[in-house]
């Protein structure tokens, strides 16, 4: 389960961004996951209560926004998002698409105190 791992580089994150700006702790996380990172949500906000504890993140809340698959078709130029894994152009149908976001897990913000 790699969720365990990326919740410690997380909390490693946050941890940094505390210090850095002289928190003592730190109340909210908000992260975006998109479709396709390959993190299930619910396995990762299991880890952050678990792993939590002991942290400068230990009162925190996870806020998880998920990041739908937003692709640029390459023989159209149409942009459009798709809530699941589909690749061709909702307008031309071309299966020639790039894929702009989504695939990522991004640590959007920190509450601090």
């Amino acid at each position: 389960m790699h969720e365990y791992s990326v919740v410690q580089a997380l909390l490693n994150q946050c941890e940094e961004n505390a210090v850095a700006n002289e928190a003592t702790k730190v109340t909210k996380v908000v992260c975006k996951i998109g479709v396709m990172s390959g993190i299930e949500t619910h396995l990762l906000q299991v880890a952050f209560d678990t792993f939590k504890e002991g942290t400068m993140c230990e009162e925190a809340l996870l806020v998880l926004n998920t990041q739908k698959l937003k692709l640029e078709c390459k023989d159209c130029g149409h942009v459009f998002e798709v809530d699941e894994v589909r690749y061709f152009c909702t307008k031309c149908e071309s299966l020639r698409v790039k894929v702009l976001d989504g695939e990522d897990m991004y640590l959007m913000s920190l509450e601090m105190s």
